[in-house]
């Protein structure tokens, strides 16, 4: 019997349905009503009438999905050839990394290291080309279900000659292979655990620290005294500014330092100038005589002998006659800008604190959000310092020094030996050197100063080959020292352990050993296996972990992952070089910037200061400026690289990911898949900043 609420004449209620350039004319459709649910209960004449509305419906449904699907395949064509075109260009231009002249990395390192890959995707090539041959052949089996006995008993002839070859081959991968990657996969999933740890100990501690609001609070008469504008406290303030050819950035961090709000006879800033282009000397060398004609206390500086690097430059100028009038010393990279407040912020927490050495500050970044490169970056640093820094800071009094955007007592630097030009890593250096004399640090999370992030992976790549080297190489240095320092036993292990071992050696050797070797190897020996929880559930964890700090950067957790596990090999390559003082260990780039902040953050800046006059300005400096911008108009053109390493690693992966698909390996396979594919994205150089 038909229900009540089926009784009546109602036919539907009617839908426009509407398509994107659609190339037939549209009718009204008629949604579904009641009765069309109601076949088994109509007589036969209606059933006929609802069946024919009902196939009516469908058809129009079935060509609109048609038309999306249409447009759906169109667009992915198209995306797809874009990705063509690119990968055309990037191969036809030749340029990879091989042949990159900009640096100075030991050819011979470099070229053994690609051959080791080439070695692993060859051999994977080969063994995956064997186990689709005996795929078809009938041997589907993964590691649990093997029946050793039953091919053992397979006679042999000429037609078995595969078989014998296969069933030999499972032999030797039993009894051979298998032990030992699973012994080293081992090895790496202890380690794995041993670095998930320390990483959520580190988010609980910075947990605690929000839960408690624990933050460094320096002395209410100190910040007294500075709002009163006593000159009594207010003691002399040394910065520096470093910077090596810098085109880019050098006007605004000038304007910024010298915008600081001290008084002008306390403070003296020095620009150390290491430029080998004498228009971009000329260029800095003009900014700063037009400071000084506005009554900034500013020197320019600039070295005859260039040895060192940075750590050359800031030694030549802490050997100035001068220097014995100040009490702190401000560093400031090339593209930072303090806020005005900086020193109000900083220098009152050393007041009746002469155990401090140390104030640092964090990092903001003004180019965060400008493409993917640049928005992972601001994951990886904002747990750097929101939480490693802050941590280290608050329960232990050490961190490293970051280089830049921090305050030092000139005692300190003194007491530690100053700096020393034997790593890449000088900051590092100095700050090891310092905790091991007994003077303690502060970490400032609220006081930010800005800067600019790399945004080429070309840039990005070469700067983290520093910052991963240089630590390795330290540690041979420092090993000794820390040994025989007069310290507790706990910081000894803390330093030693956690600050090198665990975060500076082993995050990169597992990183790289077992998700991009042993991982893609296991899809060809199976009786060696990586459980899903070290493959998936752990890397997810902790990549949550990770960008905690940068909550509006949930939607990239995933790239995020990936992206962190491709420059592995980038980092495990740079710990390789700097644990055994290979010819990379000693490279310095100078990291490539834009200046973008320059067109945002000062304009405020430029808008309310002083209208500079140009009085006394170099000879020619008009024809040199006209020079160089004519000179950046007709430079030669800048080529993304290809970076082969990256894509090596890319096909190995995806080769692993295809052979995953023969034995079922489930979540295995989508990682493979994915990572292969980021490997292959950066390895095009697709990531970062797009270049002609």
């Amino acid at each position: 019997m038909v229900p009540w609420w089926a009784k009546g004449s109602h036919k539907g209620t009617s839908v426009v349905v509407k398509m994107e350039n659609p190339n037939w004319s549209m009718v009204e459709l008629e949604a579904p009503s009641e009765e069309d649910f109601l076949i088994g209960s109509t007589p036969t004449g209606s059933r006929e009438k609802l069946r024919g509305k009902n196939a009516k419906q469908l058809t129009w449904v079935l060509l609109l999905k048609a038309h999306r699907a249409a447009g759906c395949l169109t667009s992915i064509t198209s995306t797809f050839l874009s990705f063509g075109s690119t990968v055309r260009r990037r191969v036809a231009s030749g340029r990879t990394d091989d042949n990159d002249i900009e640096t100075d990395e030991n050819k011979a390192v470099k070229t053994g290291f690609y051959n080791c890959i080439k070695v692993f995707l060859w051999l994977s090539l080969l063994l995956f080309c064997f186990e689709v041959a005996a795929y078809f052949k009938g041997w589907h089996f993964g590691a649990p279900n093997l029946q050793l006995q039953y091919i053992l008993s397979v006679p042999l002839g000429f037609k078995d000659l595969f078989d014998w070859l296969y069933t030999h081959w499972v032999l030797i991968r039993v009894g051979y292979l298998a032990p030992p990657l699973q012994f080293l996969a081992n090895v790496c999933i202890v380690l794995f655990l041993i670095q998930s740890m320390d990483r959520l100990i580190l988010c609980l501690g910075c947990f605690w620290i929000r839960l408690k609001k624990i933050k460094p609070i320096p002395k209410h008469e100190a910040v007294a005294d500075l709002e009163s504008g006593e000159d009594s406290f207010f003691p002399m303030v040394l910065i520096q500014i470093p910077m090596c050819n810098e085109k880019e950035v050098y006007q605004q961090s000038i304007a910024a330092v010298c915008s600081l709000d001290w008084p002008k006879s306390r403070i003296l800033i020095q620009v150390l100038d290491d430029s080998d282009d004498p228009m971009t000397q000329l260029l800095i060398k003009e900014e700063v005589h037009k400071w000084q004609q506005e009554g900034a206390h500013i020197v320019y500086r600039h070295r005859v002998l260039r040895d060192g690097y940075k750590a050359g430059n800031l030694k030549s100028a802490m050997s100035c006659s001068y220097v014995k009038d100040y009490e702190f010393v401000a560093i400031f990279d090339a593209d930072f800008q303090p806020s005005p407040d900086f020193l109000k912020r900083t220098v009152p927490h050393f007041k009746d604190n002469e155990d401090l050495g140390l104030v640092q500050t964090r990092w903001s970044f003004v180019n965060k959000d400008e493409n993917l490169l640049t928005r992972l970056q601001n994951i990886n640093l904002s747990f750097h310092f929101e939480v490693e820094q802050q941590v280290n800071g608050v329960f232990i009094n050490f961190f490293g020094f970051n280089g830049t955007a921090g305050v030092w007592r000139i005692k300190a630097l003194e007491e530690s030996g100053g700096w020393l030009e034997r790593t890449t890593v000088e900051d590092m250096d100095i700050a090891v050197r310092a905790h091991l004399r007994g003077w303690k640090f502060i970490f400032l999370n609220d006081v930010e100063c800005r800067c600019e992030l790399p945004e080429s992976y070309e840039a990005y790549r070469k700067q983290q080959h520093r910052w991963h080297s240089g630590p390795m190489q330290l540690f041979r240095l420092c090993l000794p020292d820390i040994i025989r320092a007069k310290i507790s036993v706990w910081k000894k292990f803390s330093m030693i352990f956690l600050f090198f071992l665990l975060r500076k050696l082993i995050l990169p050797f597992y990183s790289f050993t077992l998700f991009c070797i042993i991982l893609p190897m296991t899809m060809f020996v199976p009786e060696a296996e990586l459980p899903a929880w070290v493959v998936c559930y752990i890397p997810a964890i902790m990549s949550f972990l990770n960008i905690l700090p940068a909550p509006k950067s949930f939607p990239f957790i995933v790239p995020y992952l990936l992206f962190e596990n491709t420059m592995s090999v980038t980092k495990f390559n740079a710990m390789v070089s700097g644990l055994f003082q290979l010819g990379s260990s000693y490279e310095w780039v100078v990291t490539k910037k834009f200046g973008r902040s320059s067109e945002n953050d000062l304009v405020s800046l430029v808008e309310k200061g002083p209208k500079h006059q140009r009085v006394g300005s170099e000879p020619n400096l008009d024809k040199i400026q006209a020079d160089l911008k004519q000179e950046q108009k007709t430079r030669k053109t800048k080529h993304n690289r290809i970076y082969t390493k990256e894509l090596a690693l890319a096909f190995l992966l995806l080769t692993a990911s295809a052979r995953s698909l023969l034995s079922v390996q489930g979540i295995h396979f989508y990682f493979l898949l994915f990572q292969g594919i980021s490997f292959l994205l950066v390895g095009l150089d697709l990531i970062g900043e797009q270049v002609l």
